[in-house]
């Protein structure tokens, strides 16, 4: 048996007859974490502009695909009803869609469209996501929101990408006041704050500037990237009720970073 299957094998059902919301479920961590509360019994809802990526995750996961622009606040609307609709609750909501586009780089040379494309992407629709779930977890009593921040909302970095940071700090601060707003409704929201992830986006980034990863690899003290199914798992972890004192907090999984002065040799 592969460490995988064992690891497949040992997961726990913890988010049986429970209704999950995932944003950008066609592929890297969002894909992974389709894939990781449905096999914790979650009926999922694999929301995405990509329509063949998306659907082939809900396809894979036994769930339901709902095509979405998370800029649009009739969409995001429109996918949340989906979830209700179809499943009759919306208890997790992983609205993770983003974007690390190259023309987002030092304040020098990004360009405000630039600025703002990221600004919209990853911050306004986290905004729009949250609105659209949480009046739905008020009449449940119940729910728990996750929205992807990254460890750059803690840390600065020198190899800049600008908007990425400052939407990530953004999404950040959000997720603390839901989470203090409305505690004591049932409601937790938390920020996730993943470090770097060996995905195709950061592949890609990468492959093109072995400098710029290079830099970035030196700072881990596990000395590699995070895996999308080992922030998946985190994602799960805070989805359900072995998280119930977890709330309004920047939910590190960066393999060290923010603890490291200085990293083994």
């Amino acid at each position: 048996m592969t460490d995988h299957e064992h690891a497949t094998e040992s997961i726990c059902r913890r988010l049986v007859g429970r209704t999950a919301v995932v944003t950008g479920a066609g592929s890297g961590i969002g894909l992974a974490t389709a894939r990781r509360l449905a096999s914790e019994g979650a009926r999922v809802v694999c929301g995405d502009i990509d329509e063949k990526a998306g659907k082939a995750a809900a396809d894979e996961v036994g769930g339901l695909f709902v095509r979405v622009d998370v800029t649009d606040p009739e969409e995001v609307e429109a996918l949340f009803k989906a979830a209700y609709d179809t499943y009759g609750s919306v208890d997790v909501a992983f609205n993770n869609a983003g974007i690390s586009p190259p023309d987002d780089d030092s304040i020098l040379d990004t360009g405000l469209d630039a600025w703002k494309r990221v600004q919209e992407v990853n911050l306004t629709s986290v905004y729009l996501c949250c609105k659209a779930a949480i009046p739905y977890m008020r009449r449940q009593g119940r729910g728990s929101i996750i929205n992807t921040a990254s460890f750059v909302a803690r840390m600065g970095a020198a190899t800049s990408q600008i908007s990425y940071t400052a939407s990530k700090g953004g999404v950040l601060a959000m997720s603390r006041e839901l989470g203090v707003q409305f505690a004591r409704e049932g409601i937790r929201v938390n920020a996730l704050c993943p470090g770097p992830v060996d995905t195709p986006l950061l592949r890609e980034l990468f492959a093109k500037d072995p400098e710029r990863a290079a830099r970035r690899l030196v700072h881990i003290p596990l000395g590699r990237f995070a895996r999308a199914e080992e922030i998946a798992a985190a994602v799960a972890f805070l989805a359900s009720d072995d998280s119930s004192f977890v709330n309004a907090t920047d939910f590190l999984v960066d393999g060290g970073i923010a603890g490291a002065y200085v990293t083994p040799l």
